[in-house]
Order: structure tokens, then C-alpha cells, then sequence
């Protein structure tokens, strides 16, 4: 490959990472914040990114979810929360867009990914016994930012005591 093939390699992960969200090894990084309306999430080979989400903690917001939308930005998402660590399992009926679901414990932690949900579809996507918290991105997402198991939550949802990635101290 040339000098102007590696530079367009460059300035395209360079985009990429802007649009998406990703924010660690930017110049000028800082610790990010915990607040109700941002998802930060560490892969387990330290990269972070962060979402824009919407918070899904009542049974009828649950219940709803991302249906009936024609689209979602790419940097954007919703955080399921359950009172506790439960079994769960999800659906894509009115659910126009394909969708990443990341389960997570109770700690925070991705224990398992379902990628590229079909819109509309029934048929029920279970993600483990033990979930507390999934967040749902577009479509192909989760592998395009290497969200996988073992990725790590920061958001103040996660009980702070038992956080694998504790909201830093204000």
C-alpha cells in the first residue's frame, strides 16, 4: 500500500472514530462524566466510546423500546434498566431498524452481544439469566466499535458499589 493509501486509511478511522463517538486516545481526552444521558463503554482492549441514550427503567418504557422509528443516529442508543439482575429476552415486533443488543450484569459488564436483530421480527432474542441492563444501537454497531464481552458500562444506572467501571468521584 502508498503513502496516499495509508493517509486514506488514517483520515477514515480518524472520521469514523469522530462520528461514533469514540473518545479514548483523542488528544485532550479526559475522564468521562457520568450522567443520565451519555453510555460510555470500554472494550476490553481499553478502547472507549460513548453513546447519546435514552433511558428505558419502567415497564412501559421497556415495553416500547426503539419501536415504530425509521431510524437512529449513529452514535445513539437506549438503556434498558431492570430493578434487578433478571432473565430477559427481547423481541423486534414494530421495530423498523436492525439493532444491536448488548446484555449486561449487574456490574456492568457486556455478557453477551446479539447482532443485526431483524426488523419485525418475533421471535424472541434471549439474552442470558442473569441481565440487568441492555442497550440497543443500530445495526452492526456493536462490531464496527468492538463492543463485545467483557466491554464495560460507565453510567450512573450501575450500582456504584459492585461497578466494573465506577463513575469517577466529583
Amino acid at each position: 500500500m502508498g503513502f496516499r493509501g495509508a493517509r486514506r486509511i488514517a483520515l477514515t478511522r480518524w472520521l469514523l472514530a469522530g462520528c461514533l463517538g469514540l473518545v479514548a486516545a483523542l488528544p485532550g481526552w479526559a475522564e468521562p462524566v457520568c450522567s443520565q444521558g451519555a453510555a460510555f463503554l470500554q472494550s476490553p482492549g481499553g478502547a472507549v466510546v460513548r453513546i447519546a441514550i435514552e433511558i428505558a427503567d419502567d415497564a412501559d418504557e421497556r415495553a416500547q423500546g426503539l419501536m415504530n422509528r425509521e431510524s437512529l443516529p449513529a452514535s445513539a442508543g437506549m438503556l434498558f434498566v431492570y430493578p434487578e439482575p433478571k432473565p430477559v429476552s427481547f423481541w423486534m415486533k414494530n421495530t423498523l431498524i436492525p439493532l444491536d443488543m448488548l446484555f449486561l450484569d449487574a456490574s456492568g459488564v457486556v455478557t453477551s452481544v446479539h447482532s443485526m436483530a431483524r426488523p419485525l421480527d418475533e421471535t424472541g432474542i434471549k439474552g442470558g439469566d442473569n441481565v440487568q441492563f441492555v442497550i440497543e444501537i443500530n445495526g452492526g454497531m456493536a462490531k464496527t466499535l468492538g463492543l463485545v464481552p467483557g466491554t464495560a458500562l460507565l453510567h450512573p444506572a450501575v450500582p456504584q458499589d459492585i461497578a466494573k467501571w465506577p463513575c469517577p468521584v466529583q
